[in-house]
C-alpha cells in the first residue's frame, strides 16, 4: 500500500533537469535538504495564516527539497551515511515545523489551549511513527520502508485540505491520526516478516 508514495517515480522525472544542473555545477546535495527546510518554514507561515494556495505552493517546494537532495547524490556519487542523517533530519524538521504553522491556524482560529489546537499536537506525535516505525526497523537490519497508505505526501495534502476548511480541521487530524497509526502498524508487521523469516527457517 504504498498511497502517493507510488508516483515518486514520476515526480522524480518530472525534477531530472534540476538533478542534471546540480550535477553539472556541482551542487551539494545539502543545499537541497536546505532548500525543503525552507520552503516547510515558508510553507508554515502560510498555513499559520489560512492561505491554502501559497501552502500548496510551498508544500510542493518542500517536497521537491526532500527528492531532489537524495536523487543529486546518488546522481553525483556522494551518498554518504552523514548525508543519510541529515537527510532525516530535515524531513522530520520539515514535518514538525509545518504541523507548528497548522497548531497557530487553530490557536489564532479557537484560541491555544482549544481542543482544535491540542488535537494538532497530538496529531503532530501521530505523524512521527510511521517514520519512527522504519528507522527502528532499519536498525535491525530490516528494509527501509516509505510510503503510504498514509506518508509525507498525504500529510501535506491533509495540511493543505485543513488549511483551506479549518472548520473541518478536527476531522482532518483524526485521518492523520488514523492513517499514521495503520502505516506504522503496516510497517512493523512488514518489517517482523522480514525479520523473523529466517529464524523461523
Amino acid at each position: 500500500m504504498q498511497g502517493l508514495y507510488a508516483l515518486k517515480p514520476w515526480y522524480s522525472r518530472r525534477l531530472g533537469r534540476i538533478v542534471t544542473w546540480a550535477v553539472d555545477k556541482g551542487i551539494s546535495p545539502d543545499v537541497f535538504t536546505l532548500v525543503g527546510i525552507g520552503g516547510a518554514v515558508l510553507a508554515a507561515g502560510a498555513v499559520a495564516l489560512g492561505w491554502w494556495l501559497p501552502a500548496l505552493l510551498l508544500l510542493g517546494v518542500r517536497l521537491g527539497g526532500a527528492n531532489l537532495d537524495g536523487a543529486v547524490a546518488r546522481a553525483r556519487g556522494v551518498s554518504r551515511p552523514w548525508g543519510f542523517v541529515l537527510n532525516e533530519i530535515g524531513d522530520r524538521s520539515s514535518d514538525l515545523i509545518v504541523f507548528g504553522g497548522l497548531f497557530a491556524l487553530a490557536a489564532r482560529t479557537d484560541g491555544m489551549t482549544s481542543t482544535p489546537a491540542l488535537l494538532v499536537v497530538v496529531t503532530a506525535a501521530a505523524a512521527t511513527l510511521p517514520t519512527f516505525a522504519s528507522l527502528a526497523a532499519a536498525g535491525a537490519g530490516a528494509t527501509r520502508r516509505n510510503g503510504g497508505p498514509f506518508g509525507k505526501t498525504e500529510r501535506c495534502l491533509a495540511m493543505v485540505v485543513a488549511t483551506a476548511l479549518p472548520g473541518i480541521l478536527g476531522w482532518v487530524c483524526a485521518v492523520v491520526i488514523a492513517g499514521s497509526l495503520l502505516t506504522a502498524a503496516l510497517r512493523l508487521r512488514a518489517a517482523h516478516a522480514e525479520l523473523t523469516e529466517g529464524v523461523a527457517a
